[in-house]
């Protein structure tokens, strides 16, 4: 599955694992990415959404 939202445009963003001794080792920070049957330009197309844009209203999913 793609890492990347097809609406909005969300990618993995980096960051830092902290530990409680302040060790630092680099992490990633995954969009909640999800895959849905949609309808784009009236036609039903298969996307890959985050979560924040079908519940924002975004994607109009296909009956």
């Amino acid at each position: 599955m793609a890492k990347k939202c097809e609406i909005c445009g969300k990618k993995p963003m980096v960051g830092n694992h902290v530990s409680h001794a302040h060790n630092v080792n680099k992490r990633r920070f995954n969009p909640n990415l999800q895959s849905v049957r949609a309808l784009q330009a009236g036609r039903t197309k298969r996307m890959v959404v985050c979560t924040s844009c079908i519940k924002s209203g975004l994607v109009v999913k296909a009956p």
